[in-house]
């Protein structure tokens, strides 16, 4: 039998904060102080107040506004805090242990990002967008079955669920050279976010058994794309000012530990990597995922689909040296299945816009002002579900 809370709402099977997932965020209640928190059921453990009343003891680092202090302090700690947060919150628990409503709580960005690197690790999306820029003959570059591609994005423009998108300006390829316009090919990217949680000195490189046990946590994550402003840029060094506006992830961190039920091998390898990206177990999950555009489920998913896990990236990413630290957010890169309703963006969907999608009585091929996006995704366990929370986002209109 599954273990259950005496918090009655993270006993339904389709909750998504069930005892088994215990995921960190930073919350604050009617404007006071942000702090740190887990969600479980329809509630928040604060976990300043937790550790002021003597239930657990986390340096003080849940008092800080961000998660980043309490991940610094090392997998000994996070496996000692879940272990002890479980205890209090079973159903024979400590009801005592101070909790506030989720419906009453403000949700933040839960970690302060450090750096933002994005992947481009499903095969299916690597290729049908290969296809749209290069056609059938030239769709992978020839490094992709070998290697992670990545590109370093903007971690100043990282923003919490919830937060208005506005669309942005900038240069588009027009009849007779640049013209200067707002985006009109916006597009979502749905993708899984890993929070790295330990550091490595510069000129240092580790191995994938190593970058797993870096890695904190999972957040779902939007990347959001300007696909006009970046087919005129993109060329020779890739994506700059089309993804620099808007990168949008769920305010939820689930940790690794939750998700280990879940390990999954993920696509077959189409060549052998080199020894330094092998695998000593599965890196990738089982999450369903889906997105929606104003409440209607466009595409479902698994982020299963993927060829590189995180691990692998973020082996890669230290492979020539590069330190990492504490809260650097990798990006997964976009995750698409191999149909039309599996993808993850509308370029692919929509084949650059040449087939629209109906959302009720109206169609899309790219993103409109006033649309919301919404990504979610869970795992699913036997009576319960680990589950992210939504990841939204509504677009306003260019700044004249």
């Amino acid at each position: 039998m599954s273990l259950k809370s005496w918090i009655e709402a993270a006993n339904a099977p389709d909750c998504d904060f069930p005892i088994q997932n215990l995921p960190y965020g930073v919350f604050s209640v009617g404007g006071d102080t942000r702090r740190c928190g887990v969600a479980i059921g329809d509630r928040i453990v604060d976990l300043a107040a937790c550790e002021a009343q003597g239930y657990l003891d986390a340096a003080g680092t849940f008092s800080a506004p961000h998660l980043n202090d309490f991940i610094a302090l090392g997998r000994v700690k996070w496996e000692e805090i879940r272990s002890v947060l479980t205890a209090l919150l079973a159903q024979d628990g400590d009801e005592n242990v101070p909790t506030v409503a989720m419906s009453e709580a403000t949700l933040h960005l839960p970690i302060r990002v450090t750096e933002y690197t994005d992947f481009y690790a499903s095969r299916n999306h690597a290729f049908n967008v290969g296809v749209l820029f290069r056609g059938p003959e030239n769709a992978l570059p020839a490094q992709w079955t070998h290697m992670p591609i990545g590109y370093n994005g903007r971690a100043s423009s990282v923003v919490v669920s919830g937060t208005d998108v506005i669309r942005p300006m900038g240069q588009l390829k027009g009849d007779d050279g640049p013209i200067w316009s707002a985006s009109k090919r916006l597009d979502l990217e749905l993708e899984i976010g890993a929070i790295v949680g330990a550091t490595s000195d510069m000129g240092d490189r580790v191995s994938v058994d190593q970058a797993e046990q870096m890695i904190f946590g999972y957040v779902l994550l939007n990347d959001w794309s300007a696909r006009d402003i970046q087919a005129w840029e993109y060329q020779p060094l890739g994506p700059f000012q089309a993804k620099a506006f808007a990168t949008t992830i769920s305010p939820w961190v689930v940790t690794q530990a939750a998700l280990e039920p879940f390990r999954s091998k993920g696509a077959e390898r189409q060549n052998p990597l080199l020894p330094y990206l092998h695998e000593s177990r599965p890196g990738l999950y089982d999450i369903n995922l889906s997105w929606s555009l104003n409440g209607e489920v466009l595409s479902r998913t698994n982020y299963n689909v993927m060829y590189y896990s995180s691990a692998q990236q973020l082996a890669h990413h230290a492979s020539s040296g590069c330190p990492m630290r504490v809260g650097d957010l990798l990006g997964s890169g976009t995750i698409s299945g191999p149909t039309p309703d599996s993808t993850g963006a509308l370029l692919e969907m929509t084949e650059g816009g040449k087939k629209p999608v109906k959302i009720g009585d109206e169609e899309r091929t790219f993103i409109q002002d006033g649309d919301t996006i919404t990504l979610n995704g869970y795992a699913q366990g036997d009576g319960y579900r680990v589950g992210f929370g939504d990841c939204t986002g509504t677009v306003l209109p260019a700044k004249e």
